[in-house]
C-alpha cells in the first residue's frame, strides 16, 4: 500500500460483524448514515467528523460510538492524515444480549470510558486474522453490556414488543429480492402496523424500509468483492438499476460504490 494514498482493508468475513481498517489523508467520506452502530478507534492522527450538530475530534485512546441512522462524515484533522479501525454492529445483535431494551446512546459520539474501551478491544484486533466465533460472540455480549452501562437508562419509553419486531425483521430477510408491503409486515408481526413500526425503530435504530435497503446494499458489497460489475450487483440485489443502487450506496456509506471498490484494491 502507498503511504500517500487513501486505502481500506476489510477483515476476513464474519457471520456477525464487518470490520475494517482505513487511512485517509484528507477528506474521507461525505455525510451519510447507516443502520448499524459504527464503533471505532483512531490509531494515528486526528479523525474529525460532524455528528449531532457538532464537530468531533477523535484521538488515539478513545472509542467512537455512532448510533444507527445518525448522520456523520469523516476527514483528517491534520495534513498527516488519520488511520482507524471500525466495526459495524447490527442493533439486532445487541438486542440478543439486551433482551429488547431501547438501544444504548452515546450523545457525543466519542467515549473516554475505560469500560467501553476494554469491552471493544477483542473486536479491534488486526484485520489480517479472523476472530474465533466463540470469542466474537462473547465480545459482542460484553460490548452490549458495556454500552448499556456507559449510556445509562433511557427514560420515557413505553414497553416494546421485541418478538413482534423480530418477526417483521425475519420476514424482511426472507424477501430481499422483491417488493415488500406494509400489509405483509403487519401480518408477519401479528401487530398493528403503527405499533410494530414504532417498536422496530426503537429496537433496531432505523425504519423498516431503510433496514431492507441496507440489507440489499450488504449484498451489493459482497457481490462487488467477488468481481461482479456495478450493474450486475445492482440487479441481483434487488435494485431497479445501477443508478438507483449508487444513490442509496452513497447515502449509506458516504462514498460511491466505484470508489469503495478502488479503496479496497489499493491495499
Amino acid at each position: 500500500m502507498s503511504g500517500n494514498q487513501d486505502w481500506a482493508l476489510r477483515a476476513p468475513p464474519s457471520a456477525k460483524l464487518e470490520r475494517m481498517e482505513a487511512f485517509f489523508r484528507g477528506h474521507g467520506f461525505e455525510p451519510h448514515r447507516h443502520d448499524t452502530y459504527a464503533i471505532g478507534r483512531t490509531l494515528a492522527g486526528v479523525h474529525c467528523f460532524h455528528y449531532r450538530n457538532g464537530r468531533r475530534h477523535s484521538l488515539p485512546g478513545g472509542t467512537i460510538v455512532l448510533h444507527p441512522d445518525e448522520r456523520h462524515d469523516g476527514e483528517a484533522g491534520t495534513d498527516e492524515g488519520f488511520r482507524y479501525r471500525i466495526l459495524y454492529l447490527e442493533p439486532a445483535l445487541l438486542q440478543q444480549a439486551l433482551g429488547g431494551k431501547p438501544l444504548p446512546f452515546i450523545p457525543d459520539g466519542i467515549s473516554r470510558d475505560p469500560r467501553l474501551y476494554a469491552a471493544s478491544q477483542p473486536l479491534m484486533q488486526g484485520m489480517e486474522c479472523p476472530i474465533d466465533p466463540l470469542e466474537e460472540a462473547d465480545a459482542i455480549y460484553d460490548l452490549a453490556q458495556a454500552l448499556a452501562v456507559v449510556a445509562g437508562a433511557r427514560r420515557g419509553r413505553k414497553a416494546l414488543d421485541y418478538r413482534a419486531a423480530e418477526r417483521a425483521r425475519d420476514y424482511i430477510h426472507s424477501a430481499l429480492d422483491r417488493t415488500v408491503t406494509l400489509e405483509e409486515l403487519e401480518l408477519a408481526s401479528g401487530r398493528d402496523r403503527w405499533r410494530w413500526s414504532r417498536d422496530f425503530r426503537a429496537l433496531y435504530g432505523t425504519s423498516p424500509y431503510r433496514y431492507l435497503t441496507l440489507r440489499r446494499l450488504d449484498h451489493v458489497r459482497a457481490l462487488l468483492v467477488t468481481g461482479q460489475t456495478l450493474t450486475e450487483a445492482s440487479l441481483i440485489a434487488g435494485f431497479a438499476d445501477q443508478s438507483h443502487m449508487t444513490h442509496h450506496f452513497t447515502r449509506a456509506y458516504g462514498i460511491p460504490p466505484a470508489r469503495w471498490v478502488r479503496l479496497l484494491h489499493r491495499h
